[in-house]
């Protein structure tokens, strides 16, 4: 008997995934179109499904939303995502596992879960209101990346 999984109210936590897709010292971010955090700029990701490895969700999601075929390269984070309503109930419950990716091939565009798309340097995060979380992950994954030289960046 198949379960339905609810993102809303979920019986459990939910396993989410993402990718900060680093390329020249920029990051590609999504301004997301649909809950939670709809209208909010925030690293490309979702949920993963059954039968699928953490890194084919994070292609699968990447190339998703943002057109962009990656390259998983390693985990950045993991973090939960606690959304509780004003009766005390997990709204929303995410366990997230961020991982450093590089482009592959691919113009980024929005896609299915995304109402737009940008490349921002760490000096231009701030202009996109960014949750405290997704600043330190996506800073966290610029400077991995420029530790792992210009083969990983690009």
């Amino acid at each position: 008997m198949k379960s339905e999984s609810k993102r809303e109210y979920p019986a459990r936590p939910v396993i989410g995934v993402g990718g900060v897709v680093v390329s020249d010292g920029r990051a590609l971010l999504i301004r997301r179109a649909s809950p939670p955090l709809v209208g909010q700029w925030s690293i490309p990701g979702g949920a993963l499904e059954a039968g699928e490895t953490l890194t084919e969700g994070v292609r699968r999601e990447l190339l998703e939303e943002t057109g962009v075929e990656v390259r998983v390269l390693e985990l950045i984070e993991v973090f939960e995502r606690i959304e509780m309503d004003g009766r005390g109930q997990a709204r929303y419950h995410y366990v997230v596992l961020d991982y450093l990716c590089a482009p592959l091939r691919g113009e980024a565009r929005a896609g299915s879960d995304a109402a737009a798309v940008a490349w921002a340097s760490s000096e231009e995060l701030p202009h996109y209101a960014l949750t405290p979380t997704a600043t330190r992950v996506i800073e966290k994954a610029i400077q991995m990346a420029r530790q792992r030289g210009p083969s990983a960046s690009k």
